[in-house]
């Protein structure tokens, strides 16, 4: 005779399984949230002044070294894409969340180039993420 919680653990298992992949999801558009808030020009931008291509007048200010891009067409902060990943390691998945770009210059704005220098963006967009991600993550699974 067994005496056991087959039925319950399947149950208890699913759930939290669901709960992952929904948790990935929100955590990928707070990752996204924040990319848009450190890409957007909020904190004001130190570098020099430019005419903006294809303009009389317009202008904008760039980004000095060491600060994240400053918005000039909105390409690189419009092309954000959420990118809930899934991974199967052993008999279990593994769930991570993150956003992507398929802008070309982005890596090139991020490490910088012989003639440039970088203007890191993945660090300044994974610190203002943190404080939303940890509290999606840290709720109860099972209430």
């Amino acid at each position: 005779m067994e005496v056991g919680f087959k039925q319950v653990h399947k149950q208890v298992l699913q759930t939290v399984e669901q709960q992952a992949k929904s948790r990935t999801v929100r955590a990928a558009n707070a990752i996204k949230k924040a990319a848009n808030k450190v890409l957007s020009n909020a904190g004001g931008r130190s570098g020099k002044v430019y005419r903006k291509p294809y303009t009389k007048q317009s202008t904008y200010t760039s980004s000095a070294p060491g600060q994240p891009p400053a918005l000039r067409s909105g390409n690189l902060r419009r092309s954000w894409k959420p990118l809930p990943y899934a991974e199967m390691v052993a008999s279990s998945t593994h769930y991570t969340p993150g956003i992507h770009t398929d802008v070309i210059y982005a890596p090139y704005l991020q490490n910088g180039t012989s003639k440039m220098a970088a203007r890191p963006f993945e660090a300044p967009i994974q610190q203002e993420a943190w404080p939303d991600v940890q509290q999606i993550y840290a709720q109860p699974y099972l209430k």
